[in-house]
């Protein structure tokens, strides 16, 4: 096998959220062992995403200053805009510097169309949506300051692709294509800063399966080396997912097609009424558009 030059982190400082267990704990050993200071922010919520332990967060950490890494315990929330500034203010100061973030923390809470409501659409687009977009915008300055930042957000397959979704899923389905757009715009606003942007989109058996303690198979470790990337130096294109699953990986974004020039020409089917549209629908519909 050929060699690889070793990704370090060393003296970098990094956030990763949802770290009390599974991908967050794989991803907050990982970085440590590679040198970062890792803060590990959870706020200890039950399985639908309310309450808070703050015990988790700090025996995870515990866990891991025991193998000798260096991280830090942080189980205040990060569910509105003020507690995201607030977490990213107190690491600046303690710290003086943020080199990367990895957005974690979530849930899965199935709500069919017909049960769905506020109180389970909000918070999920607080934690999946809202939550990295308000921790960037608070990291942004001093990353623009230093001329480099790494920000790794979390998507879904469930979300990306049809053939995954699962019923009840709209509302998670919905924070998790969000981020996916978070990606795209930070992705072109911080390229001439340094400041590199992506998404991660993890499968691995979790707490989130409903599996306590170490799986039999989909390990979040081997999920882990993916994301360690996207938030180091050796990553310097943004505007990707990168999907992560049973130790392979695969990076993957929308693209547009050769020879189009958008909008007036997406070098695709011609139709003049909706007739025309229904009666070409299958090659309007092609996965694939072949060159005309």
């Amino acid at each position: 096998m050929r060699a690889h030059n070793r990704i370090s982190f060393d003296g970098q400082v990094g956030l990763i959220t949802g770290a009390a267990g599974g991908l967050g704990l794989a991803y907050s050993r990982l970085l440590a062992q590679r040198g970062a200071h890792v803060v590990m922010q959870d706020v200890g919520a039950g399985m639908d995403g309310t309450g808070g332990d703050p015990q988790r967060i700090a025996m995870a950490a515990a866990q891991l200053d025991g193998e000798g890494l260096t991280v830090q315990a942080e189980s205040a929330g990060i569910a509105s805009r003020s507690d995201c500034h607030a977490r990213v203010a107190a690491i600046l100061q303690q710290h003086g510097r943020l080199d990367f973030i990895i957005h974690n923390a979530g849930w899965v809470q199935y709500q069919p169309i017909d049960a769905l409501d506020e109180d389970g659409f909000d918070p999920m687009m607080a934690i999946a949506a809202k939550a990295p977009l308000w921790l960037a915008q608070a990291a942004w300055p001093a990353m623009r300051a230093a001329g480099y930042g790494r920000i790794v957000l979390t998507t879904s397959d469930r979300a990306l692709y049809p053939q995954y979704v699962q019923k009840g899923l709209a509302a998670y389905a919905a924070a998790k294509l969000a981020a996916v757009g978070i990606v795209n715009v930070l992705a072109d606003e911080g390229a001439a800063h340094g400041i590199v942007v992506n998404a991660v989109s993890p499968v691995a058996k979790t707490r989130m399966w409903g599996i306590q303690g170490e799986p039999d198979e989909l390990h979040p470790a081997a999920v882990a080396p993916g994301a360690a990337f996207l938030a180091s130096a050796a990553c310097r294109e943004g505007g990707w997912i990168l999907r992560a699953s049973n130790g392979q990986f695969h990076a993957t974004r929308n693209v547009e097609a050769v020879a189009v020039t958008y909008p007036r020409d997406l070098h695709a089917v011609s139709a003049d009424s909706v007739e025309a549209v229904a009666a070409q629908w299958p090659a309007i519909a092609q996965a694939t558009i072949e060159p005309r």
